[in-house]
């Protein structure tokens, strides 16, 4: 089992569309990993297409299909089996050391516990995500250096 990298995140359907259509901590937490162009959105297809069903279903077609095509894009994304749940897989295949989710059965602990012998994977909401989430110390860890802040428009 390799170390998960500490700037790649991944964020569950739920994260996803709660971040396009609402304030609060979904987007918050993702507008924190936006802002530094060296910590990876990782995503799988299948995570993307579940996301943009989410979307579709509150909002409309279009503005789901813009979502998916923009995500696709600004996202690493992985491949994985299609019986795997696409948040942990997509955190598995893409190596990320978080996992952020609105769903219970995912930010368990019985989770986190039944994953860690497979995968060391932080399974966390996005507000307990920002409590954790220090840019500084990442930074420092992952780039070296002093750490210069957010170096790009999260809402760009």
């Amino acid at each position: 089992m390799t170390d998960p990298d500490p700037a790649r995140v991944v964020a569950d359907a739920d994260v996803l569309a709660a971040d396009l259509l609402s304030d609060g901590p979904a987007r918050e937490a993702l507008d924190r990993v936006r802002a530094h162009s060296w910590v990876d959105l990782v995503a799988s297809d299948r995570l993307l297409d579940d996301a943009e069903a989410v979307i579709a279903a509150l909002a409309t077609e279009p503005l789901a299909a813009d979502w998916r095509d923009r995500a696709a894009s600004e996202c690493v994304l992985v491949d994985h089996a299609a019986d795997d749940h696409p948040a942990l897989a997509s955190a598995y295949e893409g190596n990320a050391a978080h996992v952020l989710s609105f769903d219970e059965g995912v930010t368990s602990a019985g989770a986190n516990l039944s994953l860690r012998p497979y995968v060391q994977v932080s399974l966390r909401t996005p507000a307990a995500f920002l409590t954790l989430f220090d840019p500084a110390s990442l930074y420092e860890a992952v780039e070296g250096g002093e750490y210069p802040g957010p170096d790009r428009d999260p809402r760009s």
